[in-house]
């Protein structure tokens, strides 16, 4: 296995191969471009569902067919965040979503192969420019493309994401090393990859660590938050949202999970090559459900590492004391990942008030009671230390 076999990069780790803002989307689809990037301004009317229904019905199943993926992924990019604008931009949430934006996003999530609204491959990992198209991809060179309400709170809460996807890259391709290092029984290459992921396991906390420098937590929940919830298990939109003109829905209401960082493939990735697992609960139900929300060749990545790595179990046999603490480093670096996040969850989350059903403090933008069950796996983490 290597990266390049996923589409993915040492320097891009899951974030898009292509450049985003190099995407050139056919005249066909330059209006829908416009109106997603008018957004933040078409809010403040007042009756943004209004001015989205003035774009045309597209039929996108041509485009689909000989498009590019870098091309579907920002026809992507742009129609889901006019879907959750036109769900999320008005005081009550509609009950259906109307034909020129229902009919597109279908088609080209089913060409994707994920579900029809804004999913976190499409809110961080294709939303990001470079300033400086030599520079690296850092907090200190990139740009959102696609906003909802444009504030800075908004930009920074991605792009910490953005980061941390692309420091991730060194993590995943030391560990497509490192499988066949440890089948082959490898010890020297067994540390030096473990000792190379430590280190950026901490470049990854470190970045995670600046969130509240330009993202704060009212602001968070307040501007931030409502636009990304999904339509399943939210009180706001009951039994979820009429795909109007899309046919094989039958007119029924269909339900999806809104985007949230747990449908970033890091954290998975990490918890299949070492081995990490968690007991069943409701919490693992719903991530394992979210696997479906990610882009199909991350998905197979998390499965194929999977089902290929025997890491801990090479290092348990090897009774090599070092070997076991750079494979704790590594456990330890995880959890204290989760940890932040759970951090965060609370203060951002948690501790806010709110009167909104579709904004509750105590649900996930997926659907989730998630404070209950975030420390539970943070802890199991940990429990999959190895005795030195």
């Amino acid at each position: 296995m290597k990266l390049s076999d996923y589409g993915l990069s040492r320097e891009r780790g899951f974030l898009a191969g292509f450049d985003p803002d190099g995407v050139k989307l056919p005249s066909f689809l330059e209006p829908a471009r416009q109106m997603a990037l008018d957004i933040p301004k078409l809010i403040c009317t007042g009756r943004v569902r209004a001015l989205l229904e003035r774009l045309p019905v597209i039929d996108l199943a041509d485009f689909c067919a000989g498009a590019s993926e870098a091309e579907q992924r920002i026809a992507m990019l742009h129609y889901s965040f006019m879907v959750q604008t036109y769900v999320w931009g008005e005081p009550a949430a509609p009950k259906a979503l109307p034909a020129c934006l229902a009919v597109p996003i279908w088609q080209l999530s089913k060409s994707l192969g994920q579900p029809p609204l804004l999913p976190y491959s499409s809110y961080t990992l294709e939303n990001w420019r470079l300033i400086d198209q030599d520079g690296p991809i850092d907090l200190s060179n990139v740009q959102v493309i696609q906003h909802f309400d444009g504030g800075m709170d908004e930009a920074w809460f991605i792009l910490v994401h953005v980061a941390i996807e692309a420091r991730a890259g060194e993590l995943l391709d030391e560990a497509l090393k490192l499988i066949p290092a440890a089948d082959a029984g490898d010890t020297k290459e067994v540390a030096r990859c473990l000792s190379v992921m430590s280190k950026a396991w901490d470049d990854v906390n470190a970045i995670f660590d600046r969130m509240p420098e330009r993202c704060d937590p009212y602001c968070y929940f307040h501007r931030v938050r409502p636009w990304i919830h999904g339509w399943k298990d939210n009180p706001a939109l009951g039994g979820g949202l009429v795909y109007e003109g899309v046919e094989e829905t039958g007119g029924a209401p269909q339900a999806f999970r809104g985007q949230t960082g747990s449908q970033s493939s890091i954290v998975p990735a990490m918890d299949a090559l070492l081995s990490v697992g968690h007991a069943a609960d409701p919490l693992r139900t719903f991530l394992d459900e979210l696997h479906a929300y990610r882009p199909p060749a991350h998905r197979r990545l998390i499965e194929d590492v999977r089902a290929a790595s025997h890491v801990r179990a090479f290092v348990e046999a090897s009774g090599d004391a070092g070997l076991k603490t750079l494979y704790n480093e590594n456990v330890s670096k995880l959890a204290r990942f989760r940890t932040r996040h759970l951090e965060y969850a609370a203060s951002y989350i948690n501790k806010q008030a709110s009167q909104s059903a579709g904004n509750d403090p105590d649900v996930g933008t997926g659907g989730t009671p998630f404070m209950k069950y975030l420390k539970k796996h943070r802890d199991e983490a940990e429990a999959h230390l190895l005795p030195v």
